[in-house]
């Protein structure tokens, strides 16, 4: 596998970097964070949905809007961990002196509709470890 990095900003970017993408075969997208603007989210379900490609993206929501997969931390445990961090600073501690937290638990989310409409079939196995599967 090989990764190539395309920085896109605007629509006109996305859909000249996933198309030229897409004339390469066994292609798939991997969407990172900073995640672009819902409506450029949008666009990048429909064209990896036209060219036919597998596309993950960071958390459940967008799997829930039309994305095949998401992989990423559970933001209910961010959050949770979060407060903890706020209740420490409140009773006085200093944040300079708190430890860097990192992500415990990590949430898969597939979308199976959208698998069928690209033409995937999705491992029963890969289903079974997935926190949500959308159908």
């Amino acid at each position: 596998m090989k990764a190539i990095r395309t920085p896109a900003r605007d629509a006109k970017e996305i859909e000249r970097a996933v198309g030229t993408f897409a004339a390469k075969p066994n292609g798939g997208l991997l969407v990172v964070p900073p995640t672009p603007s819902f409506t450029n989210v949008e666009l990048i379900f429909r064209l990896a949905t036209k060219y036919r490609l597998p596309a993950i993206y960071p958390t459940r929501g967008f799997a829930a809007a039309g994305g095949l997969l998401a992989y990423g931390p559970d933001s209910a445990a961010l959050f949770h961990d979060s407060a903890s961090y706020v209740d420490r600073i409140l009773r006085g501690a200093k944040p300079s002196d708190l430890q860097v937290g990192f992500p415990t638990k990590f949430d898969l989310a597939i979308n199976l509709k959208t698998a069928k409409s690209i033409g995937l079939k999705i491992s029963p196995s890969l289903v079974a470890r997935a926190a949500e599967v959308i159908e």
